[in-house]
């Protein structure tokens, strides 16, 4: 699906026909675009698009370049950041004289918010430079909520992990989905680094553009600005790393302390339950000369016994503390 917009009064419109008005589109939005539409559009354009494959490389010459007076620039986009299961794609911006064109296999919120906000309000869409920093500006703010609601569901673990006191007696805690949560939660947070790693790179080759091309001072501004957010957002995902490591170790040292109370209630009862047996075994052999088998208090005498053996080491234990 391929979307234009031009722009006026400090707002975008949508075009109706990208082909037939590609002389108004300063930016074009390529979502999933079939080979056709890319043939067509690059005819029309003459602007070579680059396929998914070569989205996904890795080098970053690859990813950040300038080919034909054109600038190409890939970076790393969080999808489905409502759910449990966000994803991370490459999207790439090019930059083409007065033009910007966008290509995407995924579907990020931020670019059909961007895109309805930038339709209703004036935020300063004068030029292909702007709605790029614009757009860019909204991918930070929504790295950064997303950002800001994984440490929130951090913290509510770690007082569910760390809870004390009577709450904990009473409230079962379910160690397994605690784990599982928390390895949801460094996941995000490793697409999210990743993400800002590519962003940060991205802002630095655009900035090194409009540099070169004698662009407007406050667009500079505005990129250095982003390249200080990305710096912060980095800062801030370490400290959640660190964090979410932390609370794992914890979460895995309370297993292990649950198991060994377990382990330790069974040892108790293994001791407890050795010297009835013992007796019992000792009364229980069928030999014709034992004494006690005559005596008329043999019976009872031989269940105080059973008792007495089981209770005085659980009296000890509860002295010493081991219980």
């Amino acid at each position: 699906m391929i979307t234009g917009y031009a722009v006026a009064d400090g707002k975008i419109r949508v075009l109706g026909d990208v082909i037939s008005e590609k002389d108004a589109a300063v930016w074009i939005d390529m979502l999933r675009p079939s080979p056709e539409e890319e043939k067509a559009l690059e005819a029309a354009l003459t602007v070579d698009m680059p396929t998914r494959e070569e989205m996904s490389e890795i080098e970053i010459s690859s990813r950040l370049y300038a080919e034909n007076g054109a600038v190409y620039m890939t970076a790393l986009i969080l999808s489905r950041t409502d759910g449990d299961d966000p994803t991370i794609a490459p999207a790439t911006f090019v930059l083409a004289g007065s033009r910007l064109i966008t290509i995407r296999y995924e579907e990020p919120r931020v670019f059909e918010l961007f895109a309805a906000r930038a339709q209703k309000a004036q935020i300063g869409c004068v030029s292909a430079e702007t709605i790029l920093v614009g757009l860019l500006e909204a991918i930070i703010d929504r790295l950064a909520d997303v950002l800001e609601r994984a440490a929130q569901d951090t913290e509510r673990l770690s007082r569910e992990i760390f809870q004390l006191g009577a709450e904990a007696k009473t409230k079962s805690r379910d160690f397994r989905r605690l784990v599982v949560e928390l390895g949801r939660k460094g996941d995000l947070g490793s697409k999210i680094r990743d993400s800002v790693v590519t962003l940060n790179r991205l802002f630095g080759f655009l900035a090194l553009h409009i540099s070169q091309s004698a662009g407007d001072k406050e667009l500079k501004a505005r990129l250095k600005t982003l390249s200080r957010d990305a710096a912060s957002l980095a800062d801030h995902l370490s400290y959640l790393s660190q964090k979410i490591t932390f609370l794992l170790d914890a979460t895995l040292g309370m297993i292990n302390i649950e198991q060994n109370q377990i382990i330790k209630i069974f040892s108790v009862a293994a001791v407890c339950f050795l010297p009835p047996t013992l007796i019992a075994s000792v009364y229980g052999m069928n030999f014709e000369f034992m004494p006690e088998l005559s005596s008329p208090y043999g019976y009872p005498i031989v269940i105080a016994a059973m008792i007495l053996s089981a209770v005085l080491p659980l009296f000890y234990f509860k002295r010493r503390g081991w219980l």
